[in-house]
């Protein structure tokens, strides 16, 4: 993992395995699947809910500092404990949480590569014993959504000057064909398609069969060869709610080094709904 950009934001399985009873790391899994973590997680590891934990249950937006800092401190996370994501599929939702942790500038974090999966394949234990800790101390600063984030009139502004743009979803859904992936409900948006002028690279292109992130070669192959990016450009990434394209911001952003990328989390739902949006199919 050393030839990554920025390899200290990725730890082994071997590095979890020997830091699970390091009480200045806390262990987070965050999966698609919130129900996953209570048929087994790795020892001492906590959950944090995408739905519950991350979202605002009111308006359409993150929950605020004071949200944050009850999450943090209620999971044992001081602002110096290190944070180590992981989930499931290819740490889809890891990513995600990870990335909503650098909202609130909570830099001491990194994601398992391989996640779940790599974890599990390696026969490694898991548990089903509910992890608690001592309810720790945090200081949680106003959201830095500014640096990695666009909003919908950024991303419009971004997208009517000609600046790149990644679709993270599937070949189906960037063309319109679908709403949401297959096998999903076909639901939250009223017209398919595009943003005109993206490329489409799906998200999982990035991982390889046991949930690693691929090679520096072989992701700027696809990002730099196929989809034409470079390191000198200011990036947004999208898909349908800001997930999948958490993932592609991490790779870009961490492993590839990329310095200006943001993520659109309002993205295909509610680039989809809204009059009169640039939309190609």
């Amino acid at each position: 993992m050393s030839a990554y950009a920025r390899p200290e934001a990725l730890v082994s399985t071997d590095w979890v395995a020997e830091h699970l009873d390091d009480p200045n790391v806390r262990l987070v899994e965050s999966n698609e699947d919130v129900l996953l973590y209570n048929t087994g997680h790795i020892r001492n590891a906590v959950k944090i809910d995408w739905v519950a934990d991350l979202n605002d249950p009111i308006i359409r937006d993150y929950i605020g500092p004071d949200g944050f800092k009850a999450l943090c401190e209620k999971n044992g996370i001081s602002n110096d404990t290190f944070v180590v994501f992981y989930g499931d599929k290819n740490n889809w939702w890891a990513t995600y949480a990870f990335w909503v942790f650098q909202l609130f500038g909570h830099t001491k974090a990194a994601v398992m590569n391989g996640g779940r999966t790599k974890w599990v394949q390696e026969g490694r234990e898991l548990t089903k014993e509910a992890s608690s800790f001592a309810k720790a101390s945090y200081h949680a600063p106003q959201r830095q959504d500014y640096k990695i984030r666009a909003l919908f009139a950024q991303t419009l502004a971004h997208q009517a000057a000609g600046l790149p743009l990644i679709d993270v979803r599937s070949p189906k859904e960037y063309s319109g064909e679908l709403l949401h992936m297959a096998d999903y409900p076909q639901e939250g948006t009223l017209r398919g398609g595009h943003i005109k002028g993206a490329h489409n690279v799906p998200w999982a292109r990035a991982a390889q069969e046991d949930g690693t992130f691929k090679s520096v070669e072989d992701l700027k192959a696809i990002y730099e060869g196929e989809a034409g990016l470079s390191p000198d450009q200011n990036v947004i990434a999208y898909c349908r709610i800001g997930e999948r394209s958490s993932h592609t911001w991490f790779v870009l952003t961490y492993l590839l080094g990329y310095p200006n990328v943001r993520n659109y989390d309002g993205s295909w739902t509610e680039w989809g709904n809204v009059v009169g949006a640039p939309i190609e199919k």
